[in-house]
């Protein structure tokens, strides 16, 4: 049976329909919004696997290029592994699932999501969210949904619900928000320095819209949806429990409300462990995974009651400190730009490299190939937790990182005509307890403004984190990786003194309110601005001169019809410049010329050449050539590159010339003036410029007077 329900989200149809594509899937549904469509599946194994103490929640977004009516680029003409727009979209939908799911559930489950048409306008992304939880919705999988996805923009104060690429271009705001009927649960975007009520109203006008969506999956639900599972709860022997807590729980509250470094308390945390383990192993045999998940919800419990109690955590600090800040700069001399930033136990080692027009990122996909001249690489090796694992490429997790990093720093870019160069930023984590994504934040900004980047402003970041029971609730700012994991909200907020530029924000509870909302974005405010103070003291604006090993670029700019004259035949022209003064040259379709070179006198040299070589030569003007040809009626003098003039025997000298061999030769520097252009050629005279020296000698010099006899 198909089944079919709309709904007019930001003034274009939403329709979401089952029981025609994919039936053997749990859960499918086709989601279309304007002429983009995205089919999303759902499909879960029927049985847990055993030992398994975590959901294998797996969530694949892809995009065929023959949605939008092109073929793959590069050799192979088909899809490859996932591009960095794939992995990011992924993460848009995995992240406002993920909590919804039962937690004793683990069986394998998939979500599948695959744009199968695109109208060059509405993002399949957020399509692809809101279709997942529809799959999962009408499917038997156990699924506490459905949540609703939409993407947020601000064109001139008004906000808009969904809007095309060219309206995000436009604006100020633009956020993914996902969430279900009362509670938002999940925030991802980007923002020109707005503020924090700014930012609330935009999540509050998301919510009505995510309402929307919302009713139109539990309608598909009603008509379409099967019976769900039951899943069993996990069931633990109460003497087990209690045998543990009787042998652990003063313990571990002495480890709770001890002030450790991370590596100590994990080594303590063992420790214990261990020995309950072992002192219950002969009463409780093959019970070591239990013992030790309720030794993990222990030390959770007693975390979040100190905090809630007496507002303290585990390394002592109150809920709105920030950890000891440490910051150096220029650590990698032959980097063009470095910081190592130091908070608390979280490190990032992150260096700026400058380059050309050449050094751009090119990026295919559904859109029209465009190329990035700002990217950020965000890394996280196994060492930064102390932990030995393969390093075998970039993971989703590095990418989403990275990205949201890469989107609050670039707010504060300077404007190509100010600043043309390419700009890449790799942050290195090498320690990690707390947001290192935040530290790549302060990090880049500090190691742009090291490397001479005008940067507008400083740009920091922090993470927030949540601890609520009932109705008692702590925000916390600049979490532990243990906050982080044991709370409820990880919430990050980068921006400059002015605003908000970028944001995440995750929920694992639902019911967090606005309230909550806006009292962690004022004390992340108060965080950030603690945390610029710390940077600005490092360095407060960007260094005046460019490391000597970064390349010296120059701009120019020509008329558009004289493109082809610079280039010349076969790019002969371009290319015996760059040979020439050892430069590279880069021309924009608009007439914007890039000199790149090592030395900036070599650029210098080359933008000299260029604008004679696109200049007009004037009557009266005076020229430094150089004899190209010699006739027996005169000579040809190149007096801008390929541009020549006559130098008629008769305008050689200011006396008469018999033979031209006699006072020139092919390759002579000459000095001459132009004195006519007719039909495009060109009548030189040195002879002209000898009289006028003589005449202003002799001004200058008159004869002596005779004397009297």
């Amino acid at each position: 049976m198909v089944v079919k329900k709309e709904v007019e989200i930001g003034g274009r149809l939403f329709s979401i329909e089952t029981g025609k594509y994919a039936k053997q899937a749990n859960g499918s549904v086709m989601v279309r919004y304007g002429d983009t469509m995205v089919l999303v599946t759902a499909v879960a194994a029927s049985e847990a696997k055993e030992g398994l103490d975590y959901f294998p929640l797996q969530v694949e977004y892809r995009e065929k290029t023959s949605a939008a009516g092109k073929f793959p680029g590069g050799y192979i003409k088909r899809e490859g592994r996932p591009t960095e727009k794939e992995i990011l979209s992924s993460r848009l939908c995995d992240r406002p699932i993920r909590p919804l799911f039962p937690a004793s559930f683990t069986n394998e489950t998939q979500v599948v999501a695959m744009v199968m048409s695109y109208d060059g306008e509405n993002d399949p992304d957020v399509l692809a969210a809101c279709g997942a939880s529809a799959a999962l919705a009408i499917s038997d999988i156990p699924f506490d949904g459905p949540m609703g996805e939409v993407r947020i923009g601000r064109i001139a104060g008004e906000l808009i619900v969904n809007p095309t690429h060219e309206q995000i271009k436009l604006g100020d705001i633009e956020l993914v928000v996902a969430g279900t009927a009362d509670s938002i649960m999940m925030v991802e975007g980007e923002s020109k320095e707005v503020s924090e009520q700014e930012l609330l109203d935009a999540l509050k006008f998301a919510q009505q819209e995510i309402k929307k969506i919302i009713d139109v999956q539990n309608q598909l639900r009603a008509e379409a949806g099967k019976t769900k599972w039951i899943v069993a709860e996990k069931t633990v022997d109460a003497n087990l429990k209690k045998d543990v807590y009787d042998l652990a729980e003063v313990k571990f509250k002495e480890i709770v409300y001890s002030i450790l470094a991370k590596e100590e308390r994990a080594a303590k945390n063992k420790e214990l462990s261990e020995l309950v383990k072992q002192s219950l192993t002969e009463k409780y045999p093959e019970q070591e995974k239990v013992i030790g998940e309720i030794l993990h919800d222990m030390e959770k419990d007693l975390m979040r009651e100190r905090i809630l109690k007496e507002g303290i955590r585990l390394d002592g600090r109150n809920t709105t400190q920030v950890r000891p800040i440490t910051i150096e700069l220029g650590n990698l001399p032959r980097t063009h730009g470095s910081a190592l930033f130091t908070r608390g136990e979280t490190q990032s080692l992150t260096n700026v490299t400058l380059g050309t027009k050449d050094d751009e990122q090119t990026v295919d996909g559904l859109l029209a190939e465009y190329t990035k001249k700002f990217y950020l690489q965000y890394n996280f090796p196994p060492f930064s937790v102390g932990e030995v694992g393969r390093m075998s490429g970039v993971g989703r997790r590095e990418i989403g990182h990275g990205n949201l990093a890469e989107r609050s720093l670039r707010q504060v870019l300077p404007a190509d005509d100010i600043f043309p160069y390419t700009v890449r930023i790799i942050s290195d984590i090498l320690e990690s307890n707390g947001s290192s994504s935040m530290a790549t934040v302060c990090a880049g900004s500090l190691a742009m403004m090291d490397a001479g980047v005008p940067v507008t402003k400083a740009v920091s970041g922090i993470a927030m984190g949540l601890v609520k029971e009932g109705n008692d609730y702590a925000v916390l700012s600049d979490i532990l990786g243990n906050e982080d994991h044991l709370g409820d909200m990880d919430f990050k907020v980068a921006g400059t003194s002015d605003g908000i530029t970028g944001f995440q924000m995750d929920i694992k509870i639902q019911g967090i309110s606005f309230e909550i909302m806006e009292k962690a974005l004022h004390q992340a405010k108060e965080g950030r601005m603690h945390i610029l103070g710390k940077m600005n003291e490092a360095i407060s604006k960007p260094n005046d001169s460019l490391s000597p090993y970064a390349p010296r670029l120059i701009t120019m700019n020509v008329a558009t019809d004289q493109i082809g004259l610079i280039i010349g035949p076969g790019g002969k022209t371009i290319q015996g410049m760059q040979r020439l003064f050892g430069v590279d040259i880069n021309i924009e379709d608009d007439g914007t010329i890039n000199i790149a070179s090592p030395n900036k006198e070599n650029a210098q040299q080359a933008k000299e050449y260029i604008k004679k070589l696109t200049a007009t030569p004037e009557v009266g003007e005076v020229y430094d050539g150089v004899v190209t040809k010699i006739a027996d009626f005169g000579a040809f003098v190149e007096i801008l590159p390929g541009k020549e003039g006559l130098l008629h025997i008769s305008e050689i000298d200011n006396k008469r010339v018999n033979k031209v061999s006699d006072y020139l030769k092919v390759g002579d520097k000459i000095t001459v003036k132009l004195l006519k252009v007719e039909g495009g050629k060109f009548s030189l005279s040195r002879r002209k410029l000898l009289t006028e020296a003589a005449e202003k000698e002799a001004k200058n010099n008159p004869p002596a007077e005779q004397p009297v006899n």
